[in-house]
């Protein structure tokens, strides 16, 4: 038993969701499928869920969202070529209409527009699937119990929905449709997961039901260990695991939610990576444990940009509650961080920077340092990156880290911080956003 979850450049226009129609209709094991809102059909294009913010931002600011709700015309197209009931068109509108007039909340309001892309899809391919003579069902997470937190834009599922979606194994219908990306408060608010999240709800809908394999459909057919835009020709990941997955999902990885990981994982369900264009391809494997292979230590590189550091100095090694005192200021601002490397006498914090965008909260939380804690010395690093080694052979061999500062050195990227945990198998390194491109070329070259 099969959950598949289809991404939006594999539902991006009727040609595509031809092809999904198609893997559905030829493999039988696939009983539910989670589908993505249409995404880019070309490089120039702009994906549905970015239309449907640009209908809130409108609707905040006063300006009149006729022409914005025109632009949504992606649907109309779509439904054409797959003869489907245009009434299902005038449905979608009347829906975003009555959202725009009856919601005040703002947070509120951009999580229930946000939703309707994948909402709206589900509810076209269900009555294409239908038309082609296949039992296909529209589940909305309402009906499929998936239960969230009241957080917007990072719902968290309740635990206990899992009782209710397990029921989904009874439906009588060929195949389940489910809108990916959100869930229902207790509230009755539609709540999004955060941006990317429909990876999550096919990882709870797979564990939730007990699938045999959770089949994740993108315009790729593998993992690679760099960016292929970065490298050509990369190295192809066969098998990982949801460790490495995990981290490298985490530092940039787009191919797949790293948050989605964890349900899975609990379960020990594996994932596939599949095209949607090249079905027949068996992609990378994200399994519970694999083969180490001794010459490959290293499984995978990835670089997030956009990140912001701390760095304070003072005698601390008597000060008790120092390190608790930063984080508390922190807190107090709403601020998380990534990441603190430390020394004897100066600490390091590493966060993402948008959370400082639209706010002077980095010049008070600096004031507040300043303040509580009478640091020696204290430096702000704005315009950094964070560089993951990942691989679970590194632990088995020496000379790893000599390997990555020379590699590095060599294209004279200065390494700002570095961090490894305990188990050994991930090394993040702080450096300049101006040495991503080079670093990953580098170490692409010295480990493959």
């Amino acid at each position: 038993m099969k959950v598949a979850k289809f991404g939006g450049s594999s539902l991006s226009n009727a040609s595509q969701i031809k092809k999904v129609a198609s893997i559905v209709q030829n493999d039988k094991d696939i009983k539910t499928i989670v589908v993505s809102a249409p995404g880019k059909r070309h490089d120039d294009d702009v994906k549905v869920t970015d239309m449907l913010i640009a209908l809130y931002t409108n609707k905040v600011a006063g300006i009149d969202t006729d022409d914005a709700l025109k632009e949504i015309k992606r649907y109309k197209s779509i439904s054409e070529e797959l003869s489907i009931d245009p009434s299902l068109l005038d449905d979608f509108e009347r829906i975003l209409s009555d959202y725009l007039n009856t919601i005040d909340d703002n947070a509120v309001l951009l999580d229930a527009l946000k939703s309707r892309g994948e909402d709206f899809n589900a509810r076209l391919i269900t009555a294409y699937l239908n038309s082609l003579g296949i039992r296909a069902k529209y589940v909305s997470p309402e009906e499929a119990g998936i239960k969230v937190t009241n957080t917007p834009a990072n719902a968290r599922l309740i635990p206990a929905s899992y009782d209710d979606i397990n029921k989904l194994k009874d439906y009588p219908e060929d195949v389940l449709i489910i809108p990916g990306f959100y869930g229902i408060a207790d509230n009755g608010n539609i709540v999004t997961f955060a941006r990317g999240g429909s990876d999550i709800t096919g990882a709870i809908i797979a564990r939730g039901i007990g699938a045999d394999i959770y089949e994740n459909y993108t315009d790729e057919s593998h993992i690679y260990a760099a960016h292929p835009g970065i490298i050509d020709n990369p190295y192809k990941i066969e098998e990982i695991t949801y460790r490495e997955m995990r981290e490298l999902a985490y530092a940039g990885f787009g191919i797949f939610h790293d948050e989605a990981l964890e349900p899975l994982y609990q379960e020990k369900i594996p994932v596939m990576i599949r095209n949607t264009n090249e079905p027949h391809i068996e992609g990378t494997k994200i399994v519970p444990e694999r083969t180490l292979d001794p010459d490959i230590p290293v499984i995978g590189f990835s670089c997030d940009e956009g990140f912001t550091s701390i760095s304070l100095h003072k005698y601390l090694n008597k000060e008790i509650g120092f390190t608790r005192c930063i984080l508390q200021i922190l807190e107090d601002y709403q601020i998380s961080y990534e990441h603190m490397p430390s020394g004897i006498d100066d600490i390091s914090i590493i966060m993402r920077s948008n959370q400082f965008e639209n706010n002077n909260s980095l010049d008070k939380i600096i004031e507040e340092i300043n303040l509580q804690l009478e640091p020696e010395w204290i430096e702000v690093e704005e315009d950094l990156s964070l560089l993951f080694i990942v691989g679970l052979g590194m632990a088995r061999q020496i000379g790893i880290v000599s390997r990555v500062t020379a590699a590095l050195a060599a294209e004279k990227v200065n390494i700002r911080m570095m961090n490894q945990g305990s188990t050994e198998y991930s090394m993040m390194f702080a450096i300049k956003t101006e040495h991503h491109k080079p670093s990953i070329r580098a170490l692409f070259k010295e480990f493959f």
